[in-house]
């Protein structure tokens, strides 16, 4: 007989798995946001700077006040002391170094016109002569910015209006021929693999497809804690034959079981019998792009919480805010919150507070004011400031006000 979970069983393998069930005691150093990044498995990377750079968000909300410096040098420092690198993971993403072979499958995909954007596949074939200038000046003059490359004359439109240079240079980077070395401001800065990559992994032994696949979806599963077949190709954006495929071949090898979770249509997937929480107790606010809920259905299906993002929703028929969070308390979503880092203001704006309809307990109230003025605290901003007057906002500016110091 399969193992029976119920949907709260559910629910704190979820949040054990994704690493909120204790932050570490003292300072936070440089092998605690390496452990959680390997945990994690794949952190996504946005543009978005209305709060902070979102891939910094993860980790605030598991460990607390952190040096972002520290994510810095791992991600982007000198090489021998990197732990990550960039690609194509969920979305852009950071991933721990250890991936990269389990990647090349996606970047021999990808050189072949499979697996990549339409836009960029037909590129490859129709512009090598630029694909190729480009690649022999990265290779001559070292990390740089496509940027420094664009022959357009007339002025650049919206971001996504790419010079041809800005297009070789991400088809080299799909292809894994180029890699990040570093980040100026948030522009990539690009380099030879050699140059960026420790040897022993850029060298390793290629794994094949469906070997590197199957390791994928076991880093999903162990990120996840308990997941439909949906989920675990969604964490590395697998395509579903693919996924299907190798959930199979992993079953029957006994690397993954299935699971009944109440509640849920699909049936689940887990590694091993999986040990289940008596209760997670973390208190987090959590970046939109963050890995506990960016697959939106099975938000839902955890947490019957809907959540969507309204950046690219016209001012007038958005919902909830521009940006917004959800708040994790008790093992709930019960409150989301659109905040801004108003830097000339030298405050956190809390242009929002929304309730679930269970609403927040008089301790989540006081849960979420201790976690927006660390959150400001980390941010380096004076002030938590309420611009709004919504049902439940008088009770979170008494609960800030009562904050010590």
């Amino acid at each position: 007989m399969p193992l029976e979970l119920s949907a709260a069983e559910a629910r704190r393998l979820a949040l054990a798995a994704q690493g909120f069930m204790r932050p570490p005691r003292g300072a936070i150093r440089a092998s605690h946001v390496r452990a959680l990044a390997g945990r994690l498995g794949v952190v996504q990377i946005d543009s978005v700077n209305a709060l902070v750079r979102s891939h910094y968000l993860p980790f605030f909300s598991r460990l607390g006040d952190y040096p972002r410096e520290l994510l810095d040098e791992l991600a982007w420092g000198k090489p021998r002391r990197r732990e990550f690198f960039e690609y194509w993971g969920h979305e852009a993403s950071l991933l721990p170094l250890d991936l990269y072979p389990a990647l090349r499958w996606r970047m021999q995909r990808a050189a072949l016109g499979r697996g990549i954007y339409q836009q960029l596949a037909r590129f490859g074939r129709e512009q090598q002569e630029v694909i190729q200038r480009v690649l022999a000046a990265v290779r001559e003059q070292g990390a740089l910015g496509a940027g420094a490359l664009s022959t357009r004359q007339e002025r650049a439109g919206p971001w996504w209006d790419w010079s041809a240079e800005k297009h070789a240079m991400e088809w080299l980077f799909a292809a894994g021929e180029v890699t990040v070395a570093g980040r100026r401001g948030f522009e990539r800065l690009y380099d030879l693999p050699e140059r960026v990559i420790p040897a022993d992994l850029l060298n390793a032994v290629e794994l094949p497809e469906d070997a590197a696949i199957r390791q994928l979806l076991l880093h999903s599963a162990q990120a996840l804690g308990v997941a439909t077949e949906k989920d675990l190709r969604d964490y590395y954006r697998l395509d579903p034959a693919d996924s299907r495929q190798a959930l199979a071949e992993l079953v029957e090898n006994g690397d993954l079981q299935a699971v009944t979770v109440r509640g849920w249509k699909q049936p689940g997937y887990c590694i091993g019998e999986p040990t289940v929480p008596r209760k997670v107790r973390a208190s987090a606010l959590l970046s939109p792009f963050d890995s506990l809920v960016w697959e939106r259905a099975r938000t839902e299906r955890l947490f019957d919480f809907r959540y969507r993002l309204e950046i690219y929703t016209p001012a007038e028929k958005r919902q909830y805010g521009y940006y917004v969070l959800p708040f994790l308390h008790d093992e709930r979503l019960p409150a989301r919150v659109d905040l801004r880092a108003e830097r000339a203001q030298d405050r956190l704006a809390v242009h929002a507070l929304h309730e679930e309809p269970r609403g927040l307990s008089e301790v989540g109230i006081q849960a979420l004011a201790e976690q927006l003025r660390s959150l400001a605290t980390w941010l380096g901003l004076e002030a938590v400031a309420i611009t709004c007057q919504r049902p439940g906002t008088q009770r979170l500016r008494a609960a800030l006000a009562g904050l010590p110091g």
